[in-house]
C-alpha cells in the first residue's frame, strides 16, 4: 500500500503500537493481525493523512474495527464520522463524552479564551492553523456509544479505557497493560505549538473544562504502570509514566 507519510511522522512504539504525529495532534493505531483499532483520528484535514498512517502500517480503512476517542474535541474526533460512516466503524467513548461527541454542547476553548490569550507566543500561530484544519467545522459524530463493557476492551490491542476528567468531563486515557503503554490523550502530554515547555506537562489552563480535575486526574495516571507515554501533543515519552505525572503535576504548580 502507498504512504505518503514522512519518516518521523509514523513512530513504532511497541509491537503492534504506532503514535501517528498528525498536524499538531497525535493519535494512536494498535494493529493486530489484519485488525486495527484506532484511538483519536486528528483534525478534519488531517484525513489523508490518517489514511495514509493506515496504509504505512499495511491497512485500508476497512481494517478499522472501532474508533476510541479520547475525548470529543474537533483535533481529536476530525474524521470518526467519516470512518464511522463510510466504513462502518463504531465510535466508543466515556459515557460522560458522547453527547459531546455528537455535539449536543461544545466544550472546547472558544475564540473569546483565544483571543484573551492572543499575546501569549504561539497562540496565534496554532490558532490559524486549528481554523485552516477544521477545528470549527461541524465534525459532530452522529452515533457515537458508551464503552460495551468495563476494563479491557475486545479489540485489536485489548486497550483499557481509564476516566481521566477535566480537560473534557469524559476524557479517557487508555492503558495497555501487557505493553507498558499508556495512551494520554490531553491528561498529559509532553509539547503544544502554544507551549515552550518540552517533556511531560498540562496544556495551557484556557484548553481545560476544569483545571482542578486536569490535576485530579494526574493521581490517576500516576497510578498505570507503563514505561512508554503516548500523548495526544508532543512525541513519545520513554520513561516512568508515573514519573512523568508528577514531572506534569510539579511543572502545573
Amino acid at each position: 500500500m502507498r504512504s505518503d507519510l514522512r519518516e518521523d511522522t509514523l513512530v513504532h512504539a511497541a509491537p503492534g503500537v504506532h503514535l501517528v504525529h498528525g498536524s499538531n495532534t497525535n493519535w494512536v493505531i494498535l494493529s493486530e493481525g489484519d485488525a486495527v483499532t484506532l484511538i483519536d483520528s486528528g483534525y478534519p484535514g488531517d484525513r489523508q493523512q490518517v489514511l495514509d498512517s493506515l496504509a504505512a502500517t499495511g491497512h485500508s480503512p476497512e481494517a478499522v474495527t472501532a474508533v476510541l476517542l479520547t475525548h470529543a474535541h474537533n483535533d481529536h474526533l476530525g474524521n470518526a464520522e467519516y470512518l464511522s460512516h463510510t466504513f462502518g466503524a463504531p465510535v466508543y467513548a466515556h459515557t460522560a463524552e458522547v453527547p459531546h461527541a455528537r455535539r449536543e454542547f461544545l466544550d472546547q476553548v472558544s475564540i473569546g479564551q483565544v483571543l484573551r490569550n492572543s499575546w501569549r507566543p504561539g497562540v496565534i500561530p496554532w490558532a490559524v492553523h486549528a481554523l485552516r484544519s477544521g477545528g470549527t467545522a461541524d465534525a459532530r459524530v452522529t452515533r457515537p456509544e458508551p464503552f460495551p463493557t468495563e476494563g479491557a476492551l475486545d479489540l485489536p490491542g485489548r486497550p483499557v479505557p481509564v476516566h481521566t476528567p477535566g480537560h473534557t468531563a469524559g476524557h479517557c486515557a487508555y492503558h495497555l497493560p501487557g505493553a507498558g503503554v499508556v495512551i494520554s490523550g490531553d491528561a498529559l502530554v509532553t509539547g503544544h505549538p502554544t507551549s515552550h515547555t518540552r517533556g511531560p506537562q498540562l496544556l495551557p489552563v484556557m484548553f481545560d473544562t476544569d483545571r482542578a480535575r486536569t490535576l485530579a486526574s494526574l493521581d490517576i495516571v500516576e497510578k498505570l504502570a507503563g514505561d512508554i507515554l503516548l500523548p495526544g501533543h508532543g512525541p513519545v515519552h520513554h520513561g516512568s509514566v508515573a514519573e512523568a505525572a508528577r514531572t506534569a503535576r510539579e511543572r502545573a504548580m
